[in-house]
């Protein structure tokens, strides 16, 4: 293997380990030390001056307190599991959006097609935080929302929407619908409209023709959409905390109290190890369908 070969390959390797393997060592060392009034806010279990010996202390004392503390307190669990719930919602009402929209794309013509993508971008264009920020003023009791419903006549009061799970699930499938539409309309655009033309000869009508053909063979981008909503929303902290108020309860604004609020960094620690652990299953999931992807496609 040429030098040209092995650094092509190793800048991903080293991409990983610096910002992925290193930071999560550092955490993980994080959480098995006690919380300590100091700054940094804990003591270290492991010292590293101290060579192996240090090391073989570490090992033959390891402490799992932290982590033990978290099944003791229900607020952790019921975070992960609201978490979860949130998480799954959102992916499902992203996908019932984002899939017509993305049918739709794939059925224009082909001159309308870069435009229509170009809107489905546009918003990443715009910070992240003042999209966020853009539904405070929409959806609050003054909101625009409430404003133009009230001047219909369509509600007498004014609808109770922010600091709701409601507001956050907007929040969330607002934020990332294109990460649903871009791979399921990408899937669809290479769809052989010839399969279409096929099962209507045979006697499907289109609506049989759109379930028996159409549905199946987008599943590959349905998949990877899904995977890529479910993923970020699981861990997300800033809709929550600017839309869902104080009511709403995920594992991602639990983690920031702990860390910022609290400054018990072992036990916010423990909460981010857990986190990831619970995401690498996803994620290993999505690796896996986009392997059997690439060799379908092959």
């Amino acid at each position: 293997m040429n030098l040209a070969r092995r650094t092509l390959i190793g800048i991903p390797y080293l991409w990983l380990v610096l910002l992925f393997l290193v930071p999560f060592g550092i955490i993980l060392k994080i959480s098995l030390s006690d919380i300590a009034l100091a700054i940094p806010p804990y003591t270290p279990t492991l010292d590293l001056s101290q060579g192996w010996s240090g090391i073989r202390d570490f090992i033959a004392g390891l402490d799992w307190e932290n982590y033990i503390f978290l099944t003791e307190d229900d607020l952790y669990w019921r975070a992960y599991l609201s978490s979860l719930r949130i998480a799954l919602i959102s992916t499902l009402l992203a996908l019932l959006v984002g899939f017509p929209i993305a049918y739709g794309m794939a059925n224009a013509a082909p001159e309308w097609r870069p435009t229509l993508m170009m809107l489905v971008i546009l918003p990443f264009w715009t910070s992240f935080l003042i999209r966020v920020y853009a539904w405070i003023g929409i959806l609050s009791n003054e909101g625009f929302l409430n404003q133009f419903l009230l001047w219909t006549g369509i509600i007498s009061d004014p609808l109770m929407i922010m600091n709701t799970s409601t507001a956050v699930y907007i929040g969330i499938v607002y934020t990332y619908l294109p990460f649903m539409i871009l791979p399921i309309y990408a899937t669809l655009e290479r769809l052989d409209a010839s399969l279409l033309e096929a099962a209507e000869d045979l006697g499907c009508s289109r609506a049989s023709a759109f379930w028996l053909v159409t549905v199946p063979l987008s599943k590959s981008g349905v998949i990877a959409g899904c995977f890529l909503v479910f993923i970020p929303a699981l861990g997300e902290f800033v809709i929550p905390s600017l839309l869902g108020g104080s009511s709403t309860l995920m594992i991602g604004k639990v983690l920031w109290e702990e860390f910022f609020n609290n400054r018990d960094w072992p036990v916010a620690s423990a909460v981010a190890i857990i986190l990831l652990l619970i995401l690498v299953i996803p994620i290993i999931l999505f690796q896996k369908n986009q392997e059997r992807q690439a060799e379908a496609e092959a």
